[in-house]
C-alpha cells in the first residue's frame, strides 16, 4: 500500500455516497454507498483481516449510506410533488386567469404576472379583457390576503366580469354588478365558515378587492376609467410619463357596508395613436430593495418609453427583479396597452370590402400597380 498501516483513509469513502444526491438519486446513491461499502471490505482484507476497527469503519459507512439513500429518496419525493403543484398551479392559471389576447381593435396588448413563491403561478392579482362593439373593456386588480382564498376571490371577480361587461352599458352600472357580485361572494363565505356575527363582520370589512377599469374606444382618442381603490395607471406620451390620478375615486370592491361616494361619475382621459398605458399592482410599486427602496415604477418605465408592450414587459420583468435581488415579496401583474395607428380594426377592414363581396383594392394597392414595387405588410 502506498499509506503506513497507522494511517486510516478507508472512513473517507463516506463522502462518495454523501455528495452523490447532489446530482443524482436515491438509486444512484445506493449504488455508490454499495462501492463505497465494498471498497471498505477490500481494504480490511488488504491491511491484516477484519480487526474490529474494520469491522466497525465498515458497518459506520454501510450506515451511514443507508441514511443518505434515504434522504435522497425524500429529496426526490418532495420534487416530484412540488412538480405536480407547479402543473396544478399552470392549470389553474390557465384556467381562471387566461391569456389576454395581443391585438383588440387598434390595440396592442400584453400582459405579465410574476408570482411571488416559487410553487405559486397565480395569486390574488388579476386581469382580464373583452371586447364590447367598437370598444375595448379591461380589468386589473388585486386581492387583499394571500392563499386560496385570495384565489378564489380572484375567480369570482373574473367569472363576474367576464359575465356582466357584455351585459353593463358603461363602467359605473359594471361597478356596481361586481360590487354586488363580490359581497354575495363574501356572505356567502363566512356562512359556510360558521363564523360568529362579531366575527364576521370584522371578517367582511377585512376583505376587499381593488380594481381598475377601463374603456378604450376603437374611434377617438377619450378614454373612460373607474379607479376603485386601485394605483393609478401610467400613460407614456411622448416621451412622457403620467400619472392618471383618478378625479372621481371609488372605494375598493366588497367593501359592503361603505357607501360609494364618488363612484357616480367616470374618470376620461386622452389615448392617443402612438401613447401607452401600464397598468399594474401594488406587488409592483411595493417592491423593495435590499436598503428598503421602494422600486421607482415611474422613472424607471420612461426609460423605455418607446417601446412595445411585449419589449416594455420584458425590461420591466427583468429591471424589476434586478432591483430587488430575485424575489418579490409579493405578487405583481402588469398590462401594458398601446394604441397603434398601423392596426385597424374589424369594422374599418370592412370599408374596403364592396357590397357584392368582391375586393375593392386599397389605396395601398393601387399604389403599388402602378409602381410594380412592394411595401411592408401593415400587420
Amino acid at each position: 500500500m502506498l499509506v503506513p498501516t497507522y494511517i486510516h483513509l478507508g472512513p473517507l469513502l463516506v463522502v462518495a455516497p454523501a455528495i452523490t444526491p447532489s446530482f443524482a438519486g436515491p438509486r444512484t446513491t445506493a449504488v455508490v454507498g454499495a462501492l463505497a461499502v465494498a471498497a471498505q471490505t477490500v481494504i480490511a482484507a488488504l491491511r491484516g483481516g477484519f480487526t474490529a476497527n474494520h469491522q466497525v469503519q465498515i458497518a459506520a459507512i454501510a450506515l451511514i449510506s443507508l441514511f443518505i439513500v434515504l434522504y435522497a429518496e425524500g429529496q426526490e419525493r418532495r420534487a416530484r410533488e412540488l412538480d405536480r403543484v407547479r402543473s396544478v398551479s399552470e392549470t389553474t392559471q390557465r384556467v381562471v386567469l387566461r391569456p389576454l389576447p395581443h391585438r383588440m381593435g387598434s390595440l396592442r396588448v400584453a400582459s405579465l404576472y410574476l408570482a411571488a413563491e416559487d410553487e405559486a403561478q397565480i395569486g390574488g392579482d388579476l386581469y382580464a379583457a373583452t371586447r364590447m362593439g367598437e370598444c375595448a373593456r379591461l380589468i386589473i386588480g388585486d386581492v387583499r390576503g394571500k392563499g386560496l382564498m385570495s384565489i378564489s376571490d380572484a375567480s369570482l371577480l373574473l367569472g363576474a366580469f367576464r359575465e356582466a361587461a357584455h351585459r353593463c352599458s358603461d363602467l359605473l352600472e359594471l361597478t356596481e354588478t361586481l360590487e354586488k357580485s363580490v359581497c354575495r361572494h363574501l356572505a356567502e363565505h363566512l356562512d359556510t365558515e360558521h363564523i360568529e356575527h362579531t366575527e364576521a363582520d370584522q371578517e367582511l370589512q377585512e376583505h376587499f378587492i381593488t380594481a381598475l377599469m377601463l374603456d378604450i374606444p376603437d374611434e377617438g382618442t377619450e378614454a373612460k376609467m373607474t379607479d376603485c381603490g386601485h394605483p393609478p395607471p401610467l400613460l407614456l406620451h411622448e416621451g412622457k410619463v403620467i400619472t392618471l390620478n383618478p378625479t372621481h375615486p371609488a372605494p375598493p370592491l366588497g367593501m359592503c357596508e361603505l357607501p360609494r361616494v364618488g363612484s357616480t361619475n367616470l374618470d376620461t382621459f386622452e389615448f392617443e395613436d402612438g401613447d401607452t398605458l401600464l397598468l399594474y399592482t401594488d406587488g409592483a410599486i411595493e417592491a423593495r430593495s435590499s436598503d428598503g427602496t421602494f422600486y421607482p415604477l415611474a422613472e424607471r418605465v420612461q426609460q423605455w418609453s418607446n417601446s412595445g408592450p411585449e419589449a416594455l414587459l420584458h425590461h420591466l420583468r427583468r429591471d424589476l427583479l434586478d432591483y430587488v435581488g430575485g424575489r418579490l415579496g409579493d405578487d405583481a401583474a402588469m398590462v401594458v396597452i398601446q394604441r397603434s395607428p398601423k392596426l385597424q380594426p374589424a369594422h374599418q377592414l370592412k370599408k374596403i370590402m364592396s357590397v357584392d363581396g368582391n375586393h375593392r383594392p386599397t389605396d395601398g394597392e393601387r399604389e403599388r400597380s402602378l409602381t410594380g414595387g412592394t411595401r411592408p405588410s401593415r400587420s
